[in-house]
Formats: C-alpha cells, structure tokens, sequence
C-alpha cells in the first residue's frame, strides 16, 4: 500500500524546515509532510540581546508558512503519537499519516512544573526568565534597585547551555548602566563544577567574572523556588560529597538547611527552568525507556538514524546526543539526516555522511563583546578554521558580536531556513 508521504517530518522548528528545504532542493518528486500546529517561527538566539535592551522583540518573529518550502505539504496539527511498526503517526486532530521515511525533531518543552514554586514564581515581579520572556527580564532589570540579583540553570539538559551565563553577562552591563551594579550581589549559581566544559574557552570566561565581580557559585542544583519569602533553593551536587560548605558568602545570607540544601534569598531571579523531550515523545516506543537518556529521541550519535527503527531519524533538541542543543548543532545535523534518508531511497543503505557532535554558543560577554566557542563531542573545540586564522576566537571580540547581532540572524532566516546552509 503506498504511503501519505515519502518522508513525513515532525516539527516545523529550526530542524523540521531546514530538513523538508533541504530534502525538497535534492529531489522536487519526494512527498514530503511537515506537521507544526505553529503559524509563527521564532529565532530564539536573540532572546539574550532582547532581555538586554539590544534587539527588538518582533524582529525575532516571522510567520511560519513564509519558511514551509512550496511543494511540501504543511500539516498544522499536533503529532501525539506513533505505530512505528505500520510507519503511522497520529495527531490530535485525529488524523493519521504513514511514511516511508520519517524525521522527529519536535523541539524541547520547557517542564517549568518539574521545578516546585517556579510557576508561581514567575508570575511575580521579581522572577523571570529569557527562555520564557526576554522582554519581561528586561522589565526586571529596569525595576531593580539593588540586592541579590540571582542567575541559575537547571540539572536537566537544556537549549543553549550558555544562555543562562550570558544573561548573568548582560544583566551586569545593564545594571552597570542603570547605577544599580554597586548595589547588586550578581550571582552565578551553577550544577557544574566549571564556567564551561570546554577546556579552551574556560580561562577567558573565568576572566569575564572576575573582572565584572561575579559570585560565581558551582556544584549549587536549584530544585525549588519559594515566591513569597523570595528564596532560591540549591541541592549541593558535588559528586560523592556529603559536605555542604558556603563558600564566599560576601552578604548574600544564605543559610544550610537540612542535609545539603542552600537556601539563597533574592531580589531578582533569573532562570532557566527544566527542560525535557515534549511528552509525546517521552511517552512513545521512540525514546529511551530507561537510563540517564530516558525520555529523549534514541538516535545513534554519528548516523542519527533511530536504534531500533531504520526508517526512522531524529535530531535536533529532543534527540539524546551529547552535545549543546542549539541551531548550530542542527545546521550540522540536518545535511547527515537529508543524505542518510536519500541514500537509503535509492538503494537502502546510509550515506557516508556524520555527525561529529558539532556546536557552537555564541557567548555574548557584554555590549559589543562576543565569545564564539564552537566544539563537538566530548568537548574537544572545533573552531572554524578560517574564524581561527583571522581570530583569536578564544577571547570575547566585537567582530564577533557584530556576527551575533547582525549576520547569524540573517543567515539564519535567508540561507539556514531555504536550505542553502
């Protein structure tokens, strides 16, 4: 029986359209469905400019028809499930669609209910987060006077693991320019046990703190926010260490309770909440059902085609690949899945293409200043070779922030999303 569609594609995010434009450029005769329920396309790099006063919010919005390629079919409906046994998917609209091939890359969900009194927290005046509204982190930043001002990430793989220390970065400059810095304990709170895991770019973003006066804060999980008396909870997560010890307290009045919890009053909270696979995903045969990848797309790190099912590939921010989540990492990812799918069309077999673990976060260290570290697994740095040879891309340059503000935004909607990069 023939299929709806000779490759259908789940998610009309950064992957999902660069995936159908490039698939659609190779072979124009391939049935291609894209379903996103979706009518607008959000460029979320931005969002740390915007939460700085530095972008305007509606240039990071377009609508997504604008980017679907013509001729493929777009199908604005929600995936919910999958029988990748009859090669079937099913919405919530209650259609179902087959495939002969099919590509899962839904995006990341934002489990804001994983972390207790975040919900209620964010509604107040004091907390907020760029990944949530960038426009009302700026509204925070404009409203404080001074205090704890508090910047943190979540255990849970995230998008952009760089973000939440670049909006530390920003936020220093704005309340350097506002007359509030004097007044501010900025502190970078952390689960990790380093500013970044890349070897090479770690002395220069160490550099960053001192010189701005940063609490930096590490081994500090934030498992709890309590709203009404304004106090971040931390787990101290320093492997095999029972010993919760407060180092540098410089007046921010923290305090231990219980075994291993930092209780650290704020007066403005910044926060990357939890983030997981969509439940679609997390509750379907294509994720891991056990392990510490439990929940994420099972894809083979190099191939990115599916463990247990060949016609199948994932990529993107749901897929369990031990890399950064960001749209770098996809423009690399997606000509191996377009080869690898194309390939086996023709004669079942994958391509010779892989992915190597490539990303890159553009780390935005202040008004003008930009860090480009670009890397691939097991934090080995992978820098352009051309950016090296002109640059010294281990050190924050406003060359480099010129690319952030102004060219990657323009690559990204006119050359990434057509497919031609």
């Amino acid at each position: 029986m023939a299929k709806d569609y000779d490759v259908l594609i789940i998610g009309g995010g950064t992957a999902g359209i660069m995936t159908a434009a490039q698939l659609h450029r190779k072979d124009q005769q391939l049935r291609i469905g894209l379903i996103e329920p979706s009518a607008k396309h959000h460029y979320q790099p931005a969002y740390t400019l915007v939460a700085a006063g530095t972008f305007d919010m509606k240039d990071t919005v377009r609508n997504e028809g604008d980017y679907v390629p013509k001729g493929v079919d777009w199908i604005k409906e929600h995936a919910s499930s999958f029988e990748p046994e009859k090669d079937t998917v099913r919405t919530s609209e209650g259609q179902s669609y087959t495939y002969g091939h099919l590509v899962v890359c839904p995006g990341i969900k934002l489990d804001i209910d994983a972390m207790p009194g975040l919900r209620e927290a964010l509604a107040s005046d004091f907390v907020c987060s760029n990944y949530i509204d960038p426009e009302k982190t700026l509204r925070v930043l404009k409203a404080f006077k001074g205090g704890n001002a508090v910047f943190t990430q979540p255990s849970t793989p995230i998008k952009c693991g760089g973000a939440p220390q670049k909006a530390a970065y920003m936020s220093d400059e704005f309340l350097r320019k506002s007359g509030a810095r004097d007044k501010t304990n900025l502190v970078f709170a952390t689960p990790g046990s380093v500013i970044f895991g890349v070897k090479e770019f770690a002395p220069a973003l160490m550099d960053v703190i001192h010189k701005k006066g940063i609490i930096l804060k590490t081994f500090y999980n934030p498992v709890r926010i309590d709203p009404v008396k304004k106090e971040a909870h931390f787990k101290w997560s320093k492997p095999g260490d029972n010993a919760c010890v407060l180092t540098e307290d410089k007046g921010l009045k923290e305090k231990v309770e219980g075994e291993g919890t930092i209780v650290m009053p704020y007066d403005m909270l910044h926060l990357a909440p939890p983030q997981s696979a969509p439940d679609f995903i997390k509750q379907s045969p294509l994720a891991y059902q056990e392990g510490p990848s439990k929940g994420w797309l099972e894809v083979d790190i190099n191939t990115l085609q599916h463990k247990r099912y060949a016609n199948i590939f994932g990529l993107g921010d749901a897929a369990a690949l031990p890399t950064a989540k960001t749209g770098a990492a996809i423009r690399k990812q997606v000509p191996v899945v377009v080869a690898n799918i194309l390939q086996r069309i023709k004669d079942g077999m994958l391509s010779t293409e892989q992915y190597s673990g490539y990303s890159s976060c553009p780390l935005v260290t202040g008004y003008g200043k930009m860090l480009l570290a670009e890397f691939k697994y097991d934090n080995v740095r992978d820098s352009d070779p051309l950016l090296r040879r002109l640059f010294d891309t281990t050190k924050p340059l406003w060359s480099m922030w010129i690319l952030k503000k102004y060219g990657l935004p323009w690559l990204y909607w006119n050359k990434m999303l057509r497919g031609t990069m």
